[in-house]
């Protein structure tokens, strides 16, 4: 027989390991959303990201059969620090200025479950952080860690969205905390500061449109024209609709996970040192980065568009 566990005991187990939030929702069908992502899908808003399309996103059984509860945390890392100031600088988005996310997140979800499975025989626990085919933002709001917001990020009252996301799927039927309400209210200036329009309606980005997919995702030798003239530096992501985002400028915090501390080259390389990067230099440059993920072909195109667009200004 699987032992009872209370909520409070696991929310104070994941916050002793360095999470920032916590909250569970019942492992449920969840055909609103599910309906949601399927009409995303349908309007081609994913691009070539075809793993979106994966059944088992749709349905968390599929997942894990035994699913009774999914535990979301959520980890801010935000780092105060500015870019600086001139067309000669390439932008990175913040989430890759320092330590590879994906390994500081596994690193506490494992210790975690490890821990959960060592509660009682029969004990079930399954982790990811951006890495399966789990609706990540969709279970957080549903387990109150913060809302959707119309740009498609989730906003936690207490860091903004300046946060990584992580669930562990339990056969643990524990109790659930209230679902988040949504706070964007009347506002809009997440959209009206996309420069590509990617924001198709409130709550809907199209990928196609989105300059954070292009420098991070396309694989092609060149960039669209309208991604291409209105990269405005940016390299690797984008940080727009968070940096205009009321919440975030109110309410970020610095983050006390010293991995997340932004490396020497990252904040601040030229456009012309990333328009020219070899393969070796961009592979002492990234270790240990999520920033690998985009290739030193990537890096190169990202780099030269903006230079271009500078020169033919």
């Amino acid at each position: 027989m699987i032992p009872p566990l209370s909520t409070d005991a696991i929310a104070q187990k994941l916050l002793t390991l360095g999470f920032h939030k916590v909250g569970v929702a019942p492992a449920t069908d969840i055909p609103t959303e599910t309906a949601r992502l399927q009409a995303w899908l349908d309007a081609g808003y994913q691009a070539d990201m075809e793993w979106m399309a994966n059944p088992k996103r749709q349905d968390i059984y599929k997942v894990m059969p035994e699913v009774r509860s999914v535990i979301c945390v959520a980890l801010n890392y935000y780092t105060p620090r500015d870019r600086p100031e001139g067309e000669e600088y390439a932008k990175i988005s913040r989430y890759g200025w320092g330590r590879d996310y994906h390994r500081i997140l596994h690193k506490k979800l494992k210790a975690f479950c490890r821990w959960l499975q060592g509660q009682g025989e029969g004990i079930q626990a399954r982790y990811y952080a951006d890495t399966g085919p789990v609706q990540d933002k969709v279970w957080a709001q549903r387990a109150g860690l913060g809302w959707i917001a119309k740009n498609g990020n989730l906003i936690t009252r207490e860091y903004g969205s300046w946060v990584f996301l992580g669930e562990v799927l339990t056969n643990l039927e524990l109790e659930p905390n209230r679902p988040h309400t949504e706070h964007c209210g009347t506002c809009t200036r997440c959209i009206e500061a996309c420069p590509t329009d990617a924001i198709a309606q409130p709550f809907v980005v199209d990928a196609n449109r989105c300059i954070a997919y292009h420098t991070i995702e396309n694989r092609a030798e060149i960039l669209p024209e309208n991604i291409a003239k209105n990269l405005n530096g940016w390299v690797a992501g984008c940080d727009i609709c968070q940096d205009v985002c009321p919440w975030n400028q109110r309410f970020s915090k610095p983050t006390d996970e010293t991995g997340f501390e932004p490396y020497p080259d990252n904040v601040a390389p030229t456009l012309a040192e990333l328009a020219d990067i070899s393969d070796e230099e961009w592979d002492r440059r990234f270790t240990a980065s999520a920033l690998r993920r985009i290739k030193p072909a990537m890096w190169r195109r990202n780099a030269r568009a903006n230079m271009d667009v500078e020169r033919d200004g």
